[in-house]
């Protein structure tokens, strides 16, 4: 059912994103779990995230990374910088598993140590005319909602991070609680600016921002069981 989703879910991104814009390029990577500390946010401290031991000076400092986007930003970064053809808008996505140190609590909040995370990173020019953001709202809570047959509802995230404009969450209601299953972000935290070459005059480089889209594939399949039951 999880791989169901991931291709569910990726198709209906691609679609959308295509209504609103043709010109989009969809790709999907996959990345080392184990990545270099360097790449992760400071926000993350080594209270929150697995540290692998350094056994020498030398070693590289790695951790279990906490979620996809860093490795999914450097891939973004290498197509841009390193293939002439390769041009925004640029959609790049990974499915796999993350790791945070969360405190224990009972499986019906679905904090896990261990969870699939299915992220979605849409690069676009700053002064693009779309607002792909308020535009991503309603589609993904309508797919989301059409797999998991219970009430959906989008609200504006408890938590803005310091890296989003705005963030607004997709909630499900499973007779429990509203659980949040999915962030829609708009990213301002794209390490390189875009450099666009005319076909006449100089090369123009300008400012990107990210759509986000990040899928809780253990929080979907979990409320997919609940309504599976009744």
């Amino acid at each position: 059912m999880r791989d169901h989703m991931v291709r569910f879910f990726s198709e209906e991104v691609r679609a959308f994103l295509r209504r609103e814009n043709p010109a989009w390029d969809v790709r999907r990577v996959e990345a080392p779990v184990l990545t270099p500390r360097e790449l992760i946010s400071d926000a993350y401290t080594n209270a929150d995230i697995w540290v692998q031991e350094q056994l020498a000076d030398t070693d590289t400092p790695l951790v279990l990374r906490p979620e996809t986007t860093p490795s999914t930003y450097v891939y973004m970064q290498h197509i841009l910088s390193n293939h002439s053809k390769t041009r925004l808008p640029l959609c790049v996505w990974q499915a796999g598993r993350s790791y945070r140190r969360e405190q224990e609590q009972p499986t019906k909040h679905m904090r896990l140590k261990e969870f699939w995370q299915l992220e979605f990173q849409c690069a676009y020019t700053a002064d693009s005319g779309n607002d792909y953001h308020a535009a991503a709202l309603e589609p993904v809570r309508r797919m989301i909602a059409s797999l998991i047959h219970l009430p959906t509802r989008i609200v504006p995230s408890d938590r803005l991070p310091a890296y989003s404009q705005t963030t607004m969450d997709v909630e499900v209601d499973n007779g429990d609680k509203w659980m949040e299953v999915c962030s829609i972000s708009r990213r301002t935290d794209f390490p390189d600016r875009y450099r666009a070459q005319p076909k006449k005059g100089p090369a123009v480089e300008q400012d990107i921002l990210v759509l986000e889209i990040a899928i809780g594939l253990d929080r979907c399949l979990y409320n997919w069981d609940i309504a599976s039951r009744r």
